[in-house]
C-alpha cells in the first residue's frame, strides 16, 4: 500500500469520497471549481484545498504526480 492509499484510509468516509472526486478532477485536468494555488517556491507544484486537507501535486507538461495528501499544519508546505 502506498502513502496516498494510507492517508485515504485514515480519512472519514465523507472526506475520502470528496478527496477521491478531487483526485479524479486533477487526473482529468479539470481544475475549474477547485481551490487551486501554485506554491510560491516552485513553478510546477500546486495545492488544492478542501477544508483542512491539502492535496499537493507536481504538474509538468501533461503529467501529474500526487506528492502529498495531508491535514493542514504549520509544517505542511515545508518540504516543497
Amino acid at each position: 500500500m502506498d502513502k496516498i492509499e494510507k492517508v485515504l484510509n485514515k480519512l472519514s468516509t465523507k472526506e475520502r469520497k470528496s478527496i477521491k472526486q478531487i483526485l479524479l478532477q486533477i487526473d482529468e485536468g479539470n481544475f475549474q471549481k477547485l481551490d487551486l494555488k501554485k506554491l510560491k517556491t516552485r513553478d510546477d507544484i500546486f495545492r488544492v484545498r478542501k477544508g483542512n486537507i491539502r492535496i499537493i501535486f507536481h504538474k509538468k507538461d501533461n503529467s501529474i504526480k500526487i506528492l502529498s495528501i495531508e491535514h493542514r499544519t504549520t509544517t505542511t508546505y515545508r518540504r516543497f
